[in-house]
Parts: C-alpha cells; structure tokens; sequence
C-alpha cells in the first residue's frame, strides 16, 4: 500500500501503515480475500480486547463474534503483532476484528498445563532478541532452546548478553554463546550504562519488527527504555538471593521506536517447551548433525554402534557432549509434542464425525424419517 491510498475511505490517513511494518505481502494477503474493511494491527493483546494501529491512530479492537466462533483453536485469534482487517467505528474510537491475515513469521510454544495447545507469543517478526543477563540466569542450554525455537518461527534470532556491567569476562562469555549459537550474532550491553546499545540500531528501520524474549529479571523492560527514550515501563528489581526476577512485564505490547521500526516487549518466560521444532534444530545443532553425518549408520542413536563419528567427535574433543545431550532432549520433546498432537488431531476429527452425525440424526427424526 502506497503511503496516500487508503482502504478507509472515510476519515483522514493519520499514519501510514508502512510505518507499522505494512509490506506487499500483508497487501497480497488483504486483496486475496476481497473482505471489507481496513488493515490494522495489533499493539497489544488483552485477552478479551486489543489495541491496534489503523490508519486513523490507535483504536480499541474487539473480535467479532464470527471469527471467535469459527476459530478452531486460541492461536487462530489476533495475536500481538498480527495483521487483521477491521471494522472501524469511528465515533466510538473502536473497531470489530473481523479476519487475521496470513503470518509471515510467529514465534510460537506449548501453552502452559496438561492439555497441548499452541500459545502464538509473537506475530510477524523480523528479528527476535533471546535476551539473557550475565549473571546467574546466564544458560547456554536455555540459550540453544531459544534459538531453537526462534528459527522455526521464521525470524531471525540474535542473543543479547544485558547487565554486561556486572559480568568481569564479558568476551568469554560471548565466546560460549558462538560455540551453541552458529551464525546469529551476539551482543553484550548495559541498558543501565548505555553500553552496546550502538550495535542494535541496524536491526531497526521503519516498518521492521524486532521481538524481545526471555526469562523474567533479564533487562527487557529497561533495554526497551533505553531503545524508546522512555523511562515509563515498570521494572523489576531482581532478587539478590539468587539473581532471578519477577515478571515487570504483563502483556504482549508492540512499542513504536522514534528512530523507526517497532519492538515487541513479552512478559518473562519461566518455561520455554517447543511446539515446532523443524529446522530449528538442524539450524542451531549444525555441529552435531554434521558430525552424524559422518557416521556408519544413517540411523545411528550415538550409543554403542561402531564407526560412531558423532562419539569419535565427542572422545577427540571436536562436539562438547553437553551439545549432545541438549540436542536429544530437545527431539524427544519435539516428538513427544508431535504425538501429542497428531492424537488430538485424530480426536478432534473423529468428534466432528460424530457430531455431523447426530446433526443428520436429529434432522431426519424431525422428518420422521425413522
């Protein structure tokens, strides 16, 4: 969409919506489905209610009853950073949600309890920051779980060190994250003295859409007031008992930068269980995939069979068998979750089949077709 066209046509253009991250894709998307209405997006999600940025500034959003009714699952409603169309109401500074738009990206994990379900954290993300503080929630398995799960969003990930003022070897550090991290770059920063921050401001411009995450007491909250200028999201002083935090931050809201570009703050993670794990492994395990490669046994579980080249790395101090043990926990929850969802699918399919048929059940006893 061309920064004087409007698919509001009434009411005046306030903002352009390349300035919210609005690109040829969400505009083939939107002329695909021929709706009425208005792209918006979502700033924040509530729950229950939205903010979004439209054309005509920020407004109030609410889910039309259709789509609620028609979505299969809670991660086929709006999320944060979602594409919708809307109904706007202009009067009352409101608008009805009425579609989600295709995703290019979404950075999804297992919802939290028994039952396994996706929760969408982030939406159309360029860029994820896998923020972790060198202290003691400093993690290099979390770390290889986060990208993980950021490649198999769509996204880029990019590991930022925070607190880098309390931490003596800072460089070893970040030496440690390369060796799990291969080909995503790696920041240390102080958002308390300002230091490193220079380096972030190639991952925004306008329209790009970076996404911060990790556990809760890891600097989110103040490296965001530092990238907006603005002091006023809360914070969280960690716990001296153990270096951990609290969560500062209670929903997902994508912030407008002044220098352009958006940043989508995520309330801490306590837990983070793959839902989709499929390239990101290969992606953030290279090493040792390459290493199987090598082996006898395309099959081969790196146990006892001979001609082993992954063990043969392990014994001349080529792959840290920790990568190892990290790799093979992280497939068997991919696969257990797989499974999971593969009998939910079977279930939720054989329901419908069942109530499709005392649908024409009740409808032929009303007929008095027997």
């Amino acid at each position: 969409m061309s920064n004087d066209q409007s698919y509001c046509h009434s009411g005046e253009v306030i903002t352009p919506l390349e300035t919210f991250g609005w690109n040829g894709f969400f505009e083939a998307q939107f002329r695909s489905l021929s709706a009425e209405g208005c792209p918006a997006r979502i700033a924040s999600d509530y729950g229950q209610a939205y903010r979004l940025y439209t054309e005509h500034g920020e407004m109030r959003g609410e889910i039309a009853g259709r789509l609620r009714h028609q979505s299969a699952d809670h991660h086929s409603l709006p999320a944060a950073g979602d594409w919708v169309i809307i109904r706007p109401l202009l009067d009352e500074g409101k608008a009805v949600i009425n579609e989600v738009l295709p995703r290019r990206s979404k950075f999804s994990r297992k919802a939290a309890g028994i039952r396994v379900s996706e929760q969408i954290v982030a939406a159309n993300i360029d860029t994820v920051f896998v923020v972790t503080s060198l202290n003691q929630d400093f993690n290099l398995r979390r770390i290889e779980r986060y990208v993980t799960a950021v490649w198999d969003s769509g996204a880029s990930p990019v590991v930022i060190l925070s607190k880098s003022d309390l931490c003596a070897d800072v460089e070893e550090k970040i030496r440690e994250v390369e060796s799990v991290a291969f080909g995503v770059s790696v920041h240390a920063v102080s958002a308390v003295a300002g230091d490193g921050l220079d380096a972030l401001d190639g991952y925004f411009g306008v329209g790009k859409t970076v996404a911060l995450i990790g556990s809760s007491g890891v600097g989110k909250s103040t490296l965001i007031n530092r990238l907006t200028g603005d002091d006023s999201r809360f914070v969280l002083e960690i716990r001296e008992s153990d270096d951990r935090g609290r969560h500062a931050t209670a929903t997902r809201d994508l912030i407008l930068l002044p220098r352009g570009g958006l940043i989508l703050d995520t309330p801490g993670m306590r837990e983070l269980q793959l839902w989709d794990s499929g390239e990101g492994l290969g992606e953030t395990f290279d090493d040792v995939e390459g290493f199987a490669e090598g082996c006898y046994f395309a099959d081969c579980s790196h146990r006892r069979e001979p001609d082993c080249a992954v063990r043969d790395a392990i014994e001349k101090g080529l792959l840290d068998p920790r990568r190892l043990e990290s790799f093979e926990k992280l497939q068997r929850e991919a696969r257990f979750f797989e499974m999971r969802r593969e009998i939910g699918a079977r279930r939720a399919e054989k329901k419908r089949w069942k109530d499709a048929i005392e649908v024409q059940r009740t409808k032929m006893n009303r007929r008095g077709g027997y």
